[in-house]
């Protein structure tokens, strides 16, 4: 059957992960800005990822389309509680990974730019032995 290959799956996870990334990157930002700030506006998104402030709020309304923020004119973004969940759950994948880049002797800084991609793109299974190896030290 076409495109029940393992490589055909590999290809799929790999299309799924990258239209979920920007999301999950958003929610994550969302979370830590209004952590730091009491509050995330579009241009707190634009700064950090260094976009415009068109695309933000482009991004924004999909994420609202999806559940994960609230918005209103002239209000912070608000995560909703499935997109709190997501934010957190990214943020522990996000530390796994680069705590495991950490423990194999990857230098910080490389360490944090690379985790930022790899979190992504990994498997649970794959999480499972960078949180064993990470747990052993």
């Amino acid at each position: 059957m076409a495109g029940d290959s393992p490589n055909a799956r590999a290809h799929q996870r790999v299309r799924h992960d990258h239209s979920t990334e920007t999301a999950e990157d958003y929610v994550e930002a969302v979370a830590e800005i209004i952590e730091s700030a009491d509050a995330c506006r579009v241009r707190d998104l634009a700064e950090r990822f260094g976009v415009s402030h068109v695309t933000v709020i482009r991004t924004i309304k999909r994420l609202e389309s999806e559940g994960l923020v609230r918005t209103e004119p002239y209000k912070p973004i608000e995560l909703t509680a499935k997109g709190r969940k997501l934010a957190r759950q990214c943020k522990e994948r996000h530390e796994l990974v680069y705590h495991f880049l950490l423990a194999i002797g990857v230098n910080p800084r490389a360490a944090a730019a690379d985790a930022e991609g790899i979190e992504h793109h990994v498997s649970k299974e794959t999480l499972a032995r960078f949180r064993d190896i990470v747990e052993r030290g």
